[in-house]
């Protein structure tokens, strides 16, 4: 098993740089499309996207395998949200990987008669499902993350930092003051959410593997949405999400310490 899991990691590069490519075919498609060029030009390079569909197929065979390893090692994390999300999102990776094992048989024609758009829904779902629980543990960590920020600078600041007896609150509960609570309320909610963000891109910048992360989740996230119907972008805003992603995916195999782990 931990053979076959380390000659699988060895294949993912290449898979990886076939998809980007995969991607950027289906982004030059429909800005060919789009801009009147020749019909026999685009058919060229949506077959090329075809192909290379077929060929990450064919290199994604046995990654059920590496799934239920990952999910086998995800059931022992000592936090229980952590191992729920990885858990369950890696269990869903392998039923996907399974269904694009069937579909590719049937494309290379070792399955006859296989319903070729049932598989591909039945793959999507779960790909959708191992997504939405990926961005849930990113928002986890990120929760996690902030608190500790809050923490650290709560614990930093000095006293005169707080908010005192002289604030806001006060100049409403004033008689004589002529400010109506609602444009008091606006600056205050403004500056709050000004704080916050602010304090999201820090921890974020400090955490560039959860960054990377929650950036190429959310970018994957549409390519099911698209293929199920459920949110349907088209297929440039799909090839350029895809192809982001993959950049996003190769940075993590040629940096590993930018993979967030566990």
């Amino acid at each position: 098993m931990d053979s076959w899991v380390r000659f699988n990691s060895q294949s993912q590069a290449k898979e990886r740089v076939l998809r980007a490519a995969q991607y950027a075919c289906t982004l030059l498609g429909y800005t060919l499309q789009k801009g009147g060029a020749a019909a026999e030009l685009h058919k060229t390079v949506t077959q090329l996207e075809a192909h290379m569909s077929l060929t990450r197929k064919l290199l994604r065979l046995g990654n059920s395998v590496e799934a239920l390893e990952a999910a086998k090692r995800a059931i022992h994390l000592s936090d229980s949200v952590l191992r729920l999300c990885l858990t369950i999102s890696h269990l869903n990776r392998a039923m996907y990987f399974a269904c694009d094992n069937v579909l590719w048989a049937g494309k290379t024609g070792l399955i006859s008669k296989l319903d070729q758009d049932k598989w591909s829904q039945r793959s999507f779902r779960y790909y959708l499902f191992a997504l939405i629980l990926n961005l849930t543990r990113d928002v986890y960590e990120l929760r996690l993350l902030i608190e500790c920020e809050e923490r650290y600078r709560a614990s930093k600041s000095p006293p005169s930092a707080y908010p005192g007896n002289n604030g806001p609150a006060d100049h409403l509960s004033s008689p004589s003051s002529p400010v109506s609570p609602a444009a008091v309320a606006l600056p205050v909610m403004s500056a709050w959410l000004r704080r916050r963000l602010h304090l999201v891109a820090t921890v974020l910048y400090s955490n560039p593997p959860l960054l990377l992360d929650l950036l190429k989740n959310s970018c994957d996230i549409f390519i099911p949405l698209d293929r199920l119907g459920i949110y349907p972008t088209g297929k440039g805003f799909v090839g350029a999400c895809g192809l982001a992603s993959s950049v996003l995916s190769i940075l993590t195999i040629v940096h590993p310490w930018l993979k967030l782990k566990p």
